[in-house]
């Protein structure tokens, strides 16, 4: 035969290179699956701490003056645990935000540990 179509057969063949990667449909699938889960923590959490009853930036300005002036929280709109007026969502813009802080450690400390082992 010549050359040129035992090049064309090579493309046919159906052992596999041990040198190259395979594709696995389960790692694939799983891959996929992941991903969606981040993305889909990484909405939650963003849309909570942004914008879940107002978003925590909207009750910094009334909570430091509720500490620091003479103001109250019934200023603010707090009628109870019921009606917390401004203060609406703020246990859980807080742990957003703790959440937040703690996967911004996490993937710090990951990024200092990774370069660290180029480096060497």
């Amino acid at each position: 035969m010549p050359g040129w179509l035992d090049r064309v057969l090579e493309l046919f063949n159906d052992e596999d290179d041990p040198s190259e990667s395979f594709y696995d449909p389960v790692h694939l699938g799983a891959a996929v699956l992941l991903t969606i889960v981040a993305v889909g923590l990484l909405f939650w959490l963003l849309w909570t701490l942004f914008v879940y009853g107002g978003g925590l930036f909207i009750k910094i300005g009334p909570a430091l003056r509720v500490l620091l002036t003479h103001k109250t929280l019934k200023d603010y709109g707090w009628q109870g645990s019921f009606d917390q007026g401004v203060f609406e969502g703020w246990f859980g813009n807080l742990c957003a935000f703790a959440l937040c802080i703690v996967v911004i450690a996490a993937l710090h400390r990951l990024y200092i540990e990774r370069s660290r082992q180029t480096q060497v």
